[in-house]
């Protein structure tokens, strides 16, 4: 199936690595011209050299910055389709965790997403067409307690791509926010590979054990990060074009609340 985005210039936030980089080689192997972003520069071109391999001939930019810094991006080029993927998460104490922390969890998994849909938005409204697509969690609707500011912070980013998708009525951009479920990232590889040392056990028995207490989903298994970017890359579409204001699940059937 042809998705339509040649032509289409993508703008995918924290995808040097696991989702966000799954989402970007998902839209550069549909014909997008792809803007791979991250914090630190040497990885973040890194990271837009592998993607020019395992897509020969991809249009690709890297865009060094610290998204949930307000300074951290300089000259925002235009999009038609921004990606607010970047995100931070580990295991947390609430007892302990203090202010500053919460405000790194707000400015990164929140506040990143406010500020560039602020100045990106308006554009896409004026040209008459553009995609937001919001990387939020299925810890949004149901919070785990050891990762309560994620969870949290997740939820906002629900509400935030409902309520910005009232400001397209009648215009041909779309707002939607995906919720994934327990996916095989960079991320949570790192985090299972920690909990494996701290307990002296084999990551993979670390891994089947998260599987067997349930907090996987009806797939039985992590979901892998492509699943993931083959909804994103589908919402990002003109082939989207009556899904709007949408919280979609990709979360293999994880989540017992109904939205």
């Amino acid at each position: 199936m042809d998705l339509q985005l040649r032509g289409k210039r993508a703008l995918v936030t924290g995808s040097t690595r696991g989702i966000g980089f799954a989402i970007a080689e998902a839209l550069a192997g549909e014909g997008a011209a792809v803007i791979v972003n991250g914090r630190d520069a040497d990885r973040t071109r890194a990271a837009g050299e592998r993607l020019r391999e395992r897509v020969p001939g991809a249009d690709v930019a890297a865009l060094p910055g610290d998204v949930a810094d307000p300074a951290g991006i300089a000259d925002l080029p235009e999009v038609d389709i921004l990606v607010n993927n970047a995100g931070l998460f580990a295991l947390t104490d609430f007892a302990t965790l203090g202010d500053d922390e919460w405000q790194r969890y707000l400015d990164v998994n929140l506040l990143s997403a406010v500020r560039l849909s602020r100045e990106l938005l308006p554009g896409m409204l004026e040209r008459g067409w553009g995609r937001i697509v919001n990387i939020a969690s299925e810890s949004g609707v149901n919070v785990p307690a050891e990762m309560i500011p994620y969870g949290v912070t997740k939820a906002a980013m629900i509400a935030l791509g409902n309520g910005l998708a009232k400001l397209t009525r009648g215009t041909a951009v779309t707002v939607n926010t995906v919720l994934g479920g327990p996916t095989y990232s960079d991320g949570v590889a790192s985090v299972v590979e920690s909990l494996a040392a701290a307990q002296g056990a084999p990551a993979d028995a670390i891994k089947a054990a998260v599987i067997g207490e349930n907090r996987t989903s009806l797939l039985e298994r992590f979901i892998e990060p492509a699943e993931i970017a083959s909804l994103v890359a589908y919402l990002a579409t003109p082939l989207a074009s009556a899904t709007n204001g949408a919280a979609l699940r990709a979360d293999g059937g994880v989540l017992t609340t109904t939205l």
